[in-house]
Protein backbone atom coordinates (compact mmCIF):
# COMPACT_ATOMS: atom_id res chain seq x y z
CA UNK A 1 0.00 0.00 0.00
CA UNK A 2 1.11 3.78 -1.06
CA UNK A 3 0.81 4.54 2.61
CA UNK A 4 3.24 1.87 4.11
CA UNK A 5 5.93 3.26 1.29
CA UNK A 6 8.73 5.95 2.33
CA UNK A 7 7.45 8.60 0.30
CA UNK A 8 10.57 10.60 -1.33
CA UNK A 9 10.61 14.65 0.01
CA UNK A 10 9.91 15.33 -3.73
CA UNK A 11 11.22 18.69 -5.18
CA UNK A 12 11.20 17.78 -8.80
CA UNK A 13 10.15 20.55 -11.37
CA UNK A 14 8.12 18.54 -13.68
CA UNK A 15 7.04 15.71 -13.71
CA UNK A 16 6.36 16.83 -9.93
CA UNK A 17 4.88 15.75 -6.89
CA UNK A 18 1.34 14.58 -6.68
CA UNK A 19 -1.37 14.71 -3.12
CA UNK A 20 -0.53 11.31 -1.79
CA UNK A 21 -4.32 11.69 -1.47
CA UNK A 22 -4.75 11.49 -5.67
CA UNK A 23 -2.66 8.52 -5.91
CA UNK A 24 -4.17 6.46 -3.10
CA UNK A 25 -7.85 7.09 -4.88
CA UNK A 26 -6.34 6.08 -8.17
CA UNK A 27 -4.71 3.18 -6.85
CA UNK A 28 -8.39 1.94 -5.66
CA UNK A 29 -10.13 2.68 -8.86
CA UNK A 30 -7.52 2.07 -11.41
CA UNK A 31 -9.12 -1.59 -12.12
CA UNK A 32 -12.15 -1.50 -11.57
CA UNK A 33 -13.82 2.51 -11.93
CA UNK A 34 -17.50 2.82 -10.42
CA UNK A 35 -18.35 -0.51 -10.38
CA UNK A 36 -17.92 -0.73 -14.19
CA UNK A 37 -15.76 -3.58 -14.04
CA UNK A 38 -13.30 -1.51 -16.18
CA UNK A 39 -10.25 0.99 -15.48
CA UNK A 40 -10.49 4.40 -16.44
CA UNK A 41 -8.01 4.00 -19.30
CA UNK A 42 -9.89 1.09 -20.49
CA UNK A 43 -13.44 2.95 -21.58
CA UNK A 44 -14.99 5.00 -24.10
CA UNK A 45 -14.01 7.97 -24.15
CA UNK A 46 -17.91 8.60 -25.75
CA UNK A 47 -19.36 6.52 -22.42
CA UNK A 48 -21.26 8.37 -20.21
CA UNK A 49 -19.49 7.09 -17.78
CA UNK A 50 -16.04 8.88 -19.10
CA UNK A 51 -17.84 12.09 -20.15
CA UNK A 52 -18.82 12.40 -16.65
CA UNK A 53 -15.35 12.27 -15.48
CA UNK A 54 -14.34 15.15 -18.54
CA UNK A 55 -17.22 17.20 -17.82
CA UNK A 56 -16.59 17.54 -13.90
CA UNK A 57 -12.97 18.07 -14.18
CA UNK A 58 -13.92 21.40 -16.31
CA UNK A 59 -16.79 22.40 -13.95
CA UNK A 60 -14.40 22.04 -10.97
CA UNK A 61 -11.68 23.98 -12.70
CA UNK A 62 -14.04 26.57 -13.31
CA UNK A 63 -15.37 26.95 -9.87
CA UNK A 64 -11.49 27.14 -8.30
CA UNK A 65 -10.58 30.09 -10.78
CA UNK A 66 -13.44 31.69 -10.85
CA UNK A 67 -13.41 31.00 -15.05
CA UNK A 68 -16.31 33.07 -16.38
CA UNK A 69 -18.81 31.66 -18.60
CA UNK A 70 -17.78 33.21 -21.57
CA UNK A 71 -14.17 30.92 -21.60
CA UNK A 72 -14.18 27.11 -23.00
CA UNK A 73 -12.22 25.04 -21.12
CA UNK A 74 -10.40 22.71 -23.62
CA UNK A 75 -8.30 19.52 -22.91
CA UNK A 76 -5.49 19.48 -25.26
CA UNK A 77 -1.95 17.31 -26.15
CA UNK A 78 1.24 18.16 -27.46
CA UNK A 79 2.17 20.04 -23.83
CA UNK A 80 2.75 23.95 -23.60
CA UNK A 81 5.57 23.61 -26.35
CA UNK A 82 2.87 22.64 -28.83
CA UNK A 83 0.70 25.82 -28.08
CA UNK A 84 4.13 27.72 -28.76
CA UNK A 85 2.95 26.66 -32.28
CA UNK A 86 -0.66 26.80 -32.02
CA UNK A 87 -0.67 30.15 -30.42
CA UNK A 88 0.70 32.17 -33.78
CA UNK A 89 -1.27 29.33 -36.15
CA UNK A 90 -4.53 30.55 -35.21
CA UNK A 91 -3.90 34.13 -34.04
CA UNK A 92 -0.47 35.67 -35.65
CA UNK A 93 -2.65 37.23 -39.26
CA UNK A 94 -0.95 39.00 -41.69
CA UNK A 95 -0.23 42.41 -41.20
CA UNK A 96 -0.20 41.94 -37.67
CA UNK A 97 3.05 40.73 -35.16
CA UNK A 98 2.69 39.64 -31.99
CA UNK A 99 4.50 40.73 -28.77
CA UNK A 100 6.61 38.56 -26.36
CA UNK A 101 8.23 39.42 -23.25
CA UNK A 102 11.20 37.61 -22.63
CA UNK A 103 11.38 36.42 -19.11
CA UNK A 104 13.02 33.25 -19.77
CA UNK A 105 14.24 29.85 -21.74
CA UNK A 106 10.27 29.23 -21.94
CA UNK A 107 9.41 32.40 -23.71
CA UNK A 108 12.36 32.46 -25.85
CA UNK A 109 10.98 29.14 -26.97
CA UNK A 110 7.81 30.36 -27.49
CA UNK A 111 8.73 33.27 -28.91
CA UNK A 112 11.02 31.35 -31.78
CA UNK A 113 8.21 29.11 -32.65
CA UNK A 114 6.00 32.15 -33.35
CA UNK A 115 9.26 33.59 -35.30
CA UNK A 116 8.75 30.54 -38.05
CA UNK A 117 5.06 31.70 -38.82
CA UNK A 118 5.06 35.23 -38.50
CA UNK A 119 6.12 39.08 -37.99
CA UNK A 120 7.25 38.57 -34.09
CA UNK A 121 8.52 41.59 -31.77
CA UNK A 122 10.35 41.34 -28.34
CA UNK A 123 7.69 43.40 -26.06
CA UNK A 124 10.35 44.06 -22.89
CA UNK A 125 13.37 41.07 -22.15
CA UNK A 126 15.48 41.39 -18.90
CA UNK A 127 17.75 38.40 -20.80
CA UNK A 128 20.78 41.29 -19.91
CA UNK A 129 20.41 40.58 -16.50
CA UNK A 130 20.87 36.40 -17.05
CA UNK A 131 16.72 36.83 -16.16
CA UNK A 132 17.48 37.36 -12.82
CA UNK A 133 13.82 39.69 -12.44
CA UNK A 134 10.60 40.44 -13.97
CA UNK A 135 10.29 43.76 -16.41
CA UNK A 136 8.04 46.53 -15.04
CA UNK A 137 4.85 47.15 -16.54
CA UNK A 138 5.97 50.49 -17.69
CA UNK A 139 8.68 48.61 -19.74
CA UNK A 140 6.52 46.79 -21.42
CA UNK A 141 6.68 48.30 -25.33
CA UNK A 142 3.38 47.21 -27.90
CA UNK A 143 0.56 48.99 -29.19
CA UNK A 144 -2.80 48.54 -29.80
CA UNK A 145 -2.46 46.89 -33.75
CA UNK A 146 -0.72 43.83 -31.76
CA UNK A 147 -2.09 40.58 -33.07
CA UNK A 148 -1.60 39.34 -28.81
CA UNK A 149 1.03 39.76 -25.89
CA UNK A 150 2.34 36.83 -24.80
CA UNK A 151 4.24 36.25 -21.34
CA UNK A 152 5.51 33.23 -19.33
CA UNK A 153 3.92 34.08 -15.56
CA UNK A 154 6.52 31.45 -13.29
CA UNK A 155 9.63 30.88 -14.70
CA UNK A 156 11.09 27.40 -14.16
CA UNK A 157 14.35 27.61 -14.94
CA UNK A 158 15.34 31.38 -13.29
CA UNK A 159 12.95 31.07 -10.18
CA UNK A 160 10.87 34.21 -11.47
CA UNK A 161 7.03 34.93 -11.45
CA UNK A 162 5.19 37.58 -12.41
CA UNK A 163 3.27 39.57 -8.92
CA UNK A 164 0.85 41.63 -11.22
CA UNK A 165 -0.20 41.49 -14.64
CA UNK A 166 -0.40 43.91 -18.06
CA UNK A 167 -3.57 45.45 -18.80
CA UNK A 168 -3.35 45.03 -22.15
CA UNK A 169 -6.39 47.10 -23.64
CA UNK A 170 -8.31 44.95 -27.16
CA UNK A 171 -4.46 43.40 -27.47
CA UNK A 172 -5.52 39.86 -26.72
CA UNK A 173 -3.01 38.81 -23.27
CA UNK A 174 -2.02 35.12 -24.01
CA UNK A 175 -0.04 33.51 -20.80
CA UNK A 176 2.08 30.78 -20.43
CA UNK A 177 0.79 29.52 -16.69
CA UNK A 178 2.56 25.65 -16.56
CA UNK A 179 4.40 26.34 -13.63
CA UNK A 180 1.42 28.24 -11.22
CA UNK A 181 -1.47 27.70 -12.30
CA UNK A 182 -3.87 26.79 -9.70
CA UNK A 183 -1.11 28.18 -7.09
CA UNK A 184 -2.81 31.85 -6.46
CA UNK A 185 -6.07 33.55 -7.27
CA UNK A 186 -5.60 35.37 -10.54
CA UNK A 187 -8.58 37.44 -12.09
CA UNK A 188 -9.21 35.21 -15.98
CA UNK A 189 -10.61 37.69 -17.20
CA UNK A 190 -7.59 39.82 -18.03
CA UNK A 191 -6.79 37.14 -20.50
CA UNK A 192 -8.07 36.06 -23.46
CA UNK A 193 -5.97 32.20 -23.65
CA UNK A 194 -4.30 31.01 -20.92
CA UNK A 195 -2.41 27.49 -21.28
CA UNK A 196 -0.52 25.09 -19.16
CA UNK A 197 1.15 21.59 -19.30
CA UNK A 198 -0.25 19.37 -16.53
CA UNK A 199 2.70 18.30 -14.87
CA UNK A 200 3.86 20.53 -11.94
CA UNK A 201 0.23 21.91 -10.51
CA UNK A 202 -2.57 20.00 -12.51
CA UNK A 203 -2.05 16.25 -12.83
CA UNK A 204 0.14 14.09 -14.77
CA UNK A 205 2.39 15.08 -17.71
CA UNK A 206 -0.09 14.29 -20.96
CA UNK A 207 -2.64 16.51 -21.30
CA UNK A 208 -2.58 20.36 -21.62
CA UNK A 209 -5.26 22.72 -20.17
CA UNK A 210 -6.28 25.91 -22.06
CA UNK A 211 -8.76 28.55 -21.00
CA UNK A 212 -10.19 30.41 -24.58
CA UNK A 213 -12.02 33.04 -24.44
CA UNK A 214 -15.05 32.45 -26.99
CA UNK A 215 -14.01 35.74 -29.59
CA UNK A 216 -10.74 34.46 -29.98
CA UNK A 217 -12.21 31.01 -30.60
CA UNK A 218 -13.88 32.69 -33.57
CA UNK A 219 -11.08 34.46 -34.68
CA UNK A 220 -8.98 31.77 -35.19
CA UNK A 221 -7.59 31.13 -38.82
CA UNK A 222 -9.50 28.48 -40.65
CA UNK A 223 -6.88 27.31 -43.23
CA UNK A 224 -4.51 25.31 -40.74
CA UNK A 225 -4.86 21.67 -40.14
CA UNK A 226 -8.10 20.21 -37.87
CA UNK A 227 -6.23 19.23 -34.87
CA UNK A 228 -4.70 22.72 -34.71
CA UNK A 229 -7.61 24.48 -34.61
CA UNK A 230 -9.01 25.68 -31.30
CA UNK A 231 -12.22 26.53 -32.67
CA UNK A 232 -12.22 22.10 -33.51
CA UNK A 233 -11.53 21.35 -29.91
CA UNK A 234 -13.88 24.16 -28.36
CA UNK A 235 -17.02 22.52 -30.33
CA UNK A 236 -16.57 19.18 -29.99
CA UNK A 237 -16.12 19.86 -26.14
CA UNK A 238 -12.22 18.42 -26.56
CA UNK A 239 -13.31 15.08 -27.19
CA UNK A 240 -12.71 15.82 -31.67
CA UNK A 241 -10.44 12.55 -30.77
CA UNK A 242 -9.64 10.57 -27.98
CA UNK A 243 -8.50 12.66 -25.35
CA UNK A 244 -5.71 12.01 -22.82
CA UNK A 245 -8.48 10.42 -20.52
CA UNK A 246 -6.30 9.19 -17.83
CA UNK A 247 -4.44 12.55 -17.60
CA UNK A 248 -7.83 14.10 -17.54
CA UNK A 249 -9.20 11.99 -14.49
CA UNK A 250 -6.22 12.75 -12.81
CA UNK A 251 -6.59 16.20 -13.31
CA UNK A 252 -9.88 16.45 -11.77
CA UNK A 253 -9.16 14.58 -8.91
CA UNK A 254 -6.18 16.97 -8.52
CA UNK A 255 -8.69 19.75 -8.69
CA UNK A 256 -10.84 17.92 -5.72
CA UNK A 257 -8.23 17.90 -3.87
CA UNK A 258 -7.19 21.82 -4.40
CA UNK A 259 -11.44 21.92 -3.53
CA UNK A 260 -10.82 20.52 -0.42
CA UNK A 261 -7.63 22.12 0.86
CA UNK A 262 -10.25 25.47 0.57
CA UNK A 263 -9.52 26.05 -2.64
CA UNK A 264 -6.90 28.55 -4.56
CA UNK A 265 -7.03 31.38 -1.90
CA UNK A 266 -6.07 28.65 1.05
CA UNK A 267 -3.47 26.99 -0.91
CA UNK A 268 -1.95 30.18 -1.75
CA UNK A 269 -1.03 30.79 2.10
CA UNK A 270 0.22 27.58 2.05
CA UNK A 271 2.88 28.54 -0.57
CA UNK A 272 4.08 31.66 0.75
CA UNK A 273 4.53 30.01 3.96
CA UNK A 274 6.53 26.80 2.15
CA UNK A 275 8.06 29.38 0.11
CA UNK A 276 9.31 31.61 2.38
CA UNK A 277 10.79 29.09 4.72
CA UNK A 278 13.45 27.92 2.42
CA UNK A 279 14.01 31.87 1.52
CA UNK A 280 14.69 33.04 4.97
CA UNK A 281 17.46 30.65 5.07
CA UNK A 282 18.93 32.34 1.86
CA UNK A 283 18.27 35.32 3.11
CA UNK A 284 19.68 34.94 6.47
CA UNK A 285 23.39 33.05 5.55
CA UNK A 286 25.54 35.78 4.71
CA UNK A 287 26.00 34.64 1.20
CA UNK A 288 26.28 30.90 1.56
CA UNK A 289 23.55 30.28 -0.58
CA UNK A 290 23.37 33.06 -3.06
CA UNK A 291 19.15 33.18 -4.20
CA UNK A 292 19.36 33.86 -8.33
CA UNK A 293 16.14 36.09 -8.52
CA UNK A 294 15.84 39.90 -7.40
CA UNK A 295 13.86 39.57 -4.47
CA UNK A 296 10.34 41.67 -5.61
CA UNK A 297 10.80 39.12 -8.86
CA UNK A 298 10.42 35.90 -7.04
CA UNK A 299 8.63 32.74 -7.36
CA UNK A 300 6.53 30.99 -5.00
CA UNK A 301 6.97 27.94 -7.18
CA UNK A 302 10.79 27.02 -8.04
CA UNK A 303 13.11 28.43 -5.65
CA UNK A 304 16.30 29.15 -7.48
CA UNK A 305 20.14 29.61 -6.05
CA UNK A 306 23.54 28.77 -6.08
CA UNK A 307 26.33 28.34 -3.19
CA UNK A 308 29.82 29.80 -3.45
CA UNK A 309 31.67 27.17 -5.08
CA UNK A 310 30.90 24.43 -7.07
CA UNK A 311 32.44 21.55 -4.88
CA UNK A 312 29.86 23.39 -2.13
CA UNK A 313 27.04 22.75 -4.57
CA UNK A 314 28.33 19.00 -5.26
CA UNK A 315 28.51 17.95 -1.71
CA UNK A 316 24.78 19.92 -1.00
CA UNK A 317 23.38 17.91 -3.77
CA UNK A 318 24.89 14.62 -2.72
CA UNK A 319 24.31 14.83 0.68
CA UNK A 320 20.67 16.11 0.07
CA UNK A 321 19.82 12.54 -2.10
CA UNK A 322 21.42 10.75 1.24
CA UNK A 323 18.86 12.48 3.14
CA UNK A 324 15.95 11.18 1.13
CA UNK A 325 15.24 14.72 -1.38
CA UNK A 326 14.96 14.21 -4.69
CA UNK A 327 15.51 16.90 -7.44
CA UNK A 328 17.08 19.59 -6.05
CA UNK A 329 19.60 19.75 -8.98
CA UNK A 330 19.39 23.19 -11.14
CA UNK A 331 18.12 23.18 -14.53
CA UNK A 332 20.89 21.29 -16.81
CA UNK A 333 21.26 24.33 -18.68
CA UNK A 334 22.15 26.72 -15.79
CA UNK A 335 23.26 24.47 -13.23
CA UNK A 336 22.86 25.73 -9.54
CA UNK A 337 20.02 24.09 -6.80
CA UNK A 338 16.49 24.88 -7.42
CA UNK A 339 13.52 23.52 -5.00
CA UNK A 340 9.97 23.78 -6.57
CA UNK A 341 7.57 23.58 -4.23
CA UNK A 342 4.47 23.04 -6.19
CA UNK A 343 0.83 22.56 -4.88
CA UNK A 344 1.31 18.76 -3.64
CA UNK A 345 5.04 19.34 -1.81
CA UNK A 346 4.07 18.96 1.46
CA UNK A 347 5.11 21.66 4.18
CA UNK A 348 6.55 19.14 6.17
CA UNK A 349 9.44 18.50 3.41
CA UNK A 350 9.93 22.29 2.74
CA UNK A 351 10.45 22.34 6.76
CA UNK A 352 12.54 19.02 6.34
CA UNK A 353 14.60 21.44 3.56
CA UNK A 354 15.18 24.27 5.49
CA UNK A 355 16.77 22.00 8.59
CA UNK A 356 19.06 20.16 6.08
CA UNK A 357 20.03 23.70 4.31
CA UNK A 358 20.76 25.28 8.15
CA UNK A 359 23.00 21.93 8.99
CA UNK A 360 24.89 22.28 6.16
CA UNK A 361 25.82 25.83 6.33
CA UNK A 362 26.91 25.05 10.16
CA UNK A 363 29.39 21.85 8.96
CA UNK A 364 30.89 23.79 5.57
CA UNK A 365 30.48 27.70 6.59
Amino acid sequence: MLEELKRAKNFNAGPSALPLEVLQQAQQEIVDFKGTGMSIMEMSHRSKTYEDVHNEAQELLRELMGIPENYHILFLQGGASLQFSMIPMNFLQRGQAAGYVLTGSWSEKALKEAQLLGETFIAASTKEGNYRRIPSLDELQYDQNAAYLHITTNNTIFGTEWSEYPDTGNVPLIADMSSDILSRPIDVSKFALIYAGAQKNLGPSGVTLVIIRDDLVERGTQDIPTMLKYSTHAKNNSLYNTPPTFGIYMLGLVAKWVKQQGGVEAIYKRNLAKAQLIYDVIDASNGFYLGHAEKNSRSLMNITFRLKTEELEKKFLEESKQQGFVGLNGHRSVGGCRASTYNPVPVESCIALKEFMEEFQKKNG
